[in-house]
């Protein structure tokens, strides 16, 4: 084998790589922990709100040191292999900003009947369209007015400067376009700000590429309501008066005296450092906020010229002015600024400054040398704390050039804000030094720039440092009140903490178990072979979960299944290698010509095998979302992982066993002919087969037209809530109970258990409003409370829209057809005979059209739910994947087999002694996957049971699809002239 050395030093670095990664995760649960033990009281009872508080309070503080760098806890969770909702708890929100308030506002509010239509008719048309409401909005406009131009609804006062009466309609839908864009940008930075400042260690945000979609994680939340206000409040942008610090020199100086009191008392050295009078100390701090104002302008001068500072250091200071950078700033570092906020937070010192004096951050830090720094600026919000001016003066804003060409941001407003802003700028400039205005968007300071005169016709012109990206932010934040765009819910799922804990001890044992049982299985069968098989899996196992921590990735149920079925992979390439390996050992050949020619025959299919199943997973991940996603992404690594650790890793131990001069046995005395001796007519019973396939398929399709399909909440819309109950209760009781307080009957399902039950409403489905989400709570708890005696708790919650559950539905149907399709191109151009790829696409559907059919036919009789809902979706693309990675092992042994045929044979005995051959690889491949999801069905838990019983199914069908229904209908496709058929068997012959 060649490049060994570079596989081993590969092998080595990755590990290391892993290791490192994964110590963060350790670290990260350490620190949680260490939470709970400060929230845990006597009790044993754990104060929530206690343990969040503690992980905030060292969200900016050093909790890990290796090798001399340290990391914060915010910088640890960033590179930690975080839980996913569904194991940890929390609230997923996707918002879609509302394009009709923003096509409104650009109309100037007009009552024109033809608008008004044209926005309801696109309104109906979304909730079944893939199209941009926008896009369906301009259509029903044009077709129902032919002859009146866009520009006469859309050039008013509110557009003036953009929109001009003899526009074209093709101008006018991109400046729409483009301002409808430019909201969901604005909405996104919004967002994200109020996140920052949410109280939560660890947010995350995304736009839904090719979407006006936002989507939201915020682990560890527990109060829905408090979220769902934070996320669609409307945004507030103010503009005050900035305070330098060195006009609150006595207040600043009288803070200081009262912190270093506290640090004394605290302080168990009584002897202070150094012996100079406390008026030195004042004097020196005074010299040191007389150049703050110089230091909040210019941080190098100010480094430069602070005078007083180098005694500093031998004062007896508090953290407000020891922890400044540079010192008299009021700039500090990220991780100080937990204990800044804890300083302004003491009544005490909140006493000590002025009624009109706020305390506000930055809303992002600079870049001072090597350190972020964020800075702290002080406010004058009057004493009724209402601003001289708000974000809806604002009639214009945008990124522009200053005189230098620098990238600048350029506003406008309105007569009354003009008049305003005139006379207040006029007061600023007057002073010295010149004023500051900030610019504040939800409590946050986007900027504070200097004023250098009066402004008296309200168009102004924002310079500074700025990159052309945050001229382009700040631009949308001045935006944010003279063009509002409402986000509305239109999906939303809260997991408890208590649904999180019970997931992860399912989604341990499932990943312990099945690991275990892949080990055990590999070692059994393949005696010392099977130990390299297992470390190529541990090594796989070990890859993976370094990788998916690099990336940040948060590890789901789904995605533990996809890990599982990523390692079943895994040992599928170590069986195909082994098998052929065996076949070379008992043919009477050396170990080293075994394994050379084992690994190079078995290669293509390996090869063929990880590629359609990497065609599936990037299928999942273009159209999947949420835990279908992380399904994706675990499994796409998990095929790239193993493919190394299979073909590369395993290669290199065994060459090094022959270098040594030692014998590896490739089976136990009862494994070496494992399913050698089975020989099946799979072609000639082929009519019995089509037959039964056929009388299921055309059950379940009788059944589906009898009562249709079992659609779960995230295809059809509407409420999903999973409740607890202290004792037993029937699914009936539920039901009777919640049907006066919805006003219909609801659907209830068991879920694990007579003590916990799904529950799924259409109440108020088309109501995507805050007041509609609480009000369905309301009746759902007046409905359980009749349960006297016996308590009801809420352990997560689902809702999807109506639009985005079509959404979601399209996407599935999507997804499925354009795995089926690059699938038999794959097929097709890897074969190059079309009945191949036939054999291959009959195989496919056939797998889904039974597997549909049994979970139409055992919907009533299993004791858990079979909805058809993303999950289904995954699992269908899963099985699909693993149906072709069967059909195209099978196939490959198939066409070696082609290759030799004789001109006294016919092509269905050779087809029919090929699938015996290989039928010992493909029993040994599906028991060793069959045993992986029987320990994910059994322990992963009722969230994924439905995802896990499909794929049991499919892999029980798909293995009998590729063997008894894809080749069959090959054979029954191909000519069979009774002569080496080299078409068919494209490539060169193979000598078994």
């Amino acid at each position: 084998m060649q490049n060994k050395g570079l596989v081993i030093f590969l092998s080595v670095v990755v590990t290391l790589l892993c290791f490192f990664y994964l110590s963060f995760t350790v670290v990260s649960y350490n620190v949680q922990q260490n939470a709970v033990a400060v929230a845990t009281d006597a009790s044993g009872k754990v104060d929530l709100n206690k343990k969040q508080a503690y992980l905030d309070s060292v969200w900016n503080t050093p909790v890990y040191n290796l090798f001399g760098a340290e990391y914060t806890y915010k910088e640890v969770k960033d590179y930690e292999l975080s839980l996913g909702l569904d194991l940890q708890g929390g609230m997923h929100v996707t918002l879609e900003v509302s394009p009709v308030d923003i096509i409104k506002g650009l109309a100037g509010n007009s009552q024109d009947s033809a608008f008004v239509k044209a926005l309801r008719t696109a309104s109906i048309q979304q909730k079944t369209s893939r199209s941009s409401f926008s896009s369906l909005f301009f259509k029903a406009y044009r077709d129902a007015n032919p002859d009146k131009p866009l520009a006469s609804i859309f050039a008013n006062a509110s557009t003036r400067g953009k929109i001009a009466t003899n526009d074209t309609d093709s101008k006018v839908i991109s400046i729409v376009d483009q301002e409808i864009e430019s909201a969901i940008d604005r909405s996104f930075t919004i967002l994200s700000n109020r996140l920052d400042q949410f109280g939560t260690s660890q947010p995350n945000i995304q736009r839904l590429p090719g979407s006006g979609k936002i989507q939201v994680e915020i682990p560890g939340a527990d109060n829905p309501q408090r979220v769902r206000k934070l996320l669609q409040g409307v945004a507030r942008l103010e503009f005050w008066d900035v305070i330098e610090p060195n006009t609150l020199n006595n207040q600043l100086i009288a803070i200081n005296d009262i912190l270093v009191k506290e640090q004394k008392a605290n302080s168990t050295k009584t002897t202070p450092k150094s012996g100079e009078p406390a008026k030195n100390e004042s004097d020196n701090l005074s010299s040191l906020l007389g150049d703050s104002t110089k230091a909040a302008t210019d941080t190098t001068a100010a480094a430069k010229e602070t005078q007083g500072l180098d005694s500093l250091q031998n004062l007896n200071v508090s953290p407000l002015f020891s922890l400044s950078s540079p010192p008299g700033s009021f700039r500090y570092n990220i991780k100080d600024t937990a204990t800044i906020n804890d300083i302004f937070k003491k009544q005490e010192i909140r006493n000590i400054l002025p009624r009109n004096v706020g305390v506000y951050w930055a809303n992002k830090p600079d870049l001072i040398g090597t350190q972020e720094s964020l800075e702290l600026f002080f406010l004058d919000i009057g004493r009724n704390g209402k601003s001289k001016l708000t974000g809806e003066v604002i009639t214009d804003a945008r990124n522009d050039l200053d005189e230098f060409a620098r990238p600048a941001v350029s506003m406008n407003m309105n007569a009354t804000g003009t008049r305003i802003w005139a006379k207040w700028t006029g007061e600023a400039s007057s002073k010295s030094p010149k004023g500051r205005i900030a610019i504040m968007l939800d409590n946050a300071v986007y900027s504070a720039p200097s004023v250098n005169g009066e402004i008296p016709n309200g168009n102004s012109q924002i310079s500074g440092n700025f990159t052309l990206e945050e001229a382009k932010d700040l631009a949308n934040v001045l935006k944010a009140g003279s063009l509002p765009a409402p986000t509305k819910i239109v999906e939303e799922s809260s997991v408890g903490p208590t649904l999180g804990q019970e997931s992860i001890r399912n989604g341990m044992i499932s990943i312990v178990v099945g690991f275990l049982i892949i080990i055990f299985f590999m070692l059994i069968v393949y005696n010392a072979s099977g130990w390299v098989a297992d470390l190529a899996v541990i090594l796989n196992l070990i890859f993976l979960l370094g990788i998916l921590a690099s990336l940040n990735a948060a590890l789901t149920l789904p995605g533990i299944a996809g890990i599982l079925l990523s390692l079943a992979i895994a040992v599928d390439a170590n069986v195909l290698i082994n098998e052929r390996v065996k076949e070379d050992l008992n043919a009477g050949k050396t170990l080293d010509t075994s394994i050379r020619a084992g690994y190079k025959n078995a290669f293509t299919a390996i090869i063929d095998s990880n590629v359609t199943t990497l065609i599936k997973g990037f299928v999942l991940l273009a159209f999947g979302s949420g835990l279908i996603y992380g399904f994706a992404v675990t499994l796409i690594i998990g095929i790239l992982c193993s493919f190394f650790t299979s073909v590369f890793f395993t290669r290199v131990i065994f060459e090094y066993y022959i270098r040594k001069g030692k014998t590896v046995n490739f089976s136990m005395g009862w494994s070496k002919n494992l399913f050698r001796s089975i020989n099946i007519n799979f072609i000639g019973n082929r009519k019995i087969y089509y037959t039964i396939s056929g009388a299921i398929i055309i059950a379940g399709m009788i059944m589906l037209s009898i009562k249709g399909f079992n659609y779960g909440v995230d295809f059809k819309g509407g409420r999903t809530y999973i409740v607890g109950f202290e004792k037993s209760v029937t699914a009936k009781d539920v039901r009777e109970s919640l049907v006066e307080a919805f006003g219909e009957a609801p659907e209830v399902k068991t879920f694990g258990g007579d003590t916990k039950y799904k529950i799924t409403t259409s109440y108020l489905i088309d109501d995507d409003s805050d007041e509609a989400t609480v009000e369905a709570g309301k009746h759902l708890e007046n409905g359980l409370a009749k349960f006297s005696g016996n308590k009801a708790t809420i352990l997560s919650f689902y809702k999807v829209g109506p639009t985005i559950a079509n959404d979601i539905k399209v996407s599935a149907i999507w997804s499925l057809m354009v795995a089926v399709v690059l699938m038999f191109l794959y097929i097709l151009i890897r074969f190059r005979k079309w009945q191949f790829a036939l054999g291959t696409v009959v195989s496919l559907f056939h797998t889904v059209f039974v597997v549909l059919a049994l979970f139409v036919l055992l919907e009533n009789v299993m004791p858990f739910s079979l909805e058809i809902d993303q999950s289904f979706v995954a699992a269908i693309l899963t099985v699909i994947g693993y149906s072709i990675n069967d059909s195209v092992v099978v196939f490959d042994r198939v066409r070696e087999f082609l290759s030799m045929k004789k001109s006294t044979e016919d092509t269905a005995s050779v087809v029919n002694n090929a699938l015996n051959d290989t039928l010992s690889r493909t029993l040994i491949t599906g028991m060793s996957t069959i045993f992986v999801l029987l320990i994910l069905f059994i322990f992963g838990g009722e969230t994924i049971r439905g995802f896990t019983f499909a794929m049991l199914i499919g892999v029980l069908i798909g293995t009998y699809s590729s063997l008894c229904i894809g080749t069959p209908v090959l054979v029954d496709f191909s000519k069979d002239d009774k002569q080496p058929d080299n078409k068919i068997a494209s490539g060169k012959p193979v000598t078994a």
